[in-house]
């Protein structure tokens, strides 16, 4: 005859192996949802991809690719520079789901490189280079954030001086005279001007063949040449915008000529 103790140990057991049996069902049944969700993602259906990823989360919440996959696929549905309520929602959306990663998994990179891209093509550019700079810490060999955050300085500068320039009525080609204006824009610029340099020229020590970077850094040189006293000054920073043009342009046409021989040489080989 059983006693008491053990009927109740028997019981336990039962209960514990119900409850395991229960986790374990639900547990497949999220990875076969996040199965899902990634052929659909695969065939660009991110709609369809999401509703599977948002079951695959539930079933499984510490599931971090799952919430991957979805804040992944929430991003790939923003359309930059639509300025919807509906699309600025699924932006934020994509943001809340890497945020929600980087909870459990704080060093996690895919979530970091997706929130400063969210933010870039939402125009929100201190957030953005701040995760930018996030993802330099963690990525020091990886050119890409460099030349984001040389990208951004150049955008925080430029907008503010071409809107001094509408204001005063001055052409953009030249030169900003008044001497209290220019101060005041160059000690706001100049510190956003010499950062976008080093990030840039950090960026084309890593790949280069960086085009894109010169070209960034052409306008750059252009930013600080509209902050400085004198005409020769001004020239001299010109002079080194157009060299860096030029030097972007033959680079450009450089790494197309590559890339047109390599496939000619894998369409004659195949």
């Amino acid at each position: 005859m059983n006693s008491p103790r053990m009927t109740r140990w028997g019981g336990a057991l039962v209960l514990v192996g119900l409850l395991l049996g229960a986790s374990g069902c639900q547990k497949l049944k999220a990875r076969d949802e996040l199965n899902k969700g990634i052929a659909e993602y695969k065939n660009v259906q991110y709609t369809k991809a999401i509703e599977h990823f948002k079951v695959a989360v539930q079933l499984e919440p510490t599931n971090l690719n799952a919430r991957l996959y979805l804040a992944t696929a929430y991003a790939n549905q923003y359309v930059p520079g639509s300025e919807t309520d509906e699309n600025i929602r699924v932006g934020e959306q994509a943001i809340e789901e890497f945020q929600n990663v980087l909870k459990e998994d704080p060093n996690n990179l895919g979530s970091i490189a997706g929130i400063a891209s969210i933010y870039f093509q939402m125009k929100r550019m201190d957030d953005a280079k701040e995760y930018y700079q996030k993802q330099i810490q963690m990525e020091p060999a990886n050119p890409e954030p460099y030349y984001s955050v040389g990208v951004i300085d150049w955008t925080m500068t430029y907008q503010p001086r071409i809107v001094l320039k509408s204001r005063m009525k001055i052409p953009a080609d030249q030169p900003i005279k008044d001497a209290k204006e220019r101060q005041a824009l160059a000690e706001r610029s100049l510190p956003l001007i010499d950062e976008g340099m080093q990030r840039l020229n950090k960026a084309m020590e890593l790949r280069q063949d960086y085009h894109e970077a010169m070209a960034y850094l052409n306008l750059l040189y252009r930013e600080k040449a509209d902050l400085v006293e004198t005409p020769q000054e001004r020239e001299e920073l010109t002079k080194t915008a157009d060299s860096w043009m030029d030097k972007s342009l033959a680079t450009k046409k450089a790494v197309e000529l590559k890339e047109q021989e390599k496939q000619q040489q894998g369409a004659a080989g195949g």
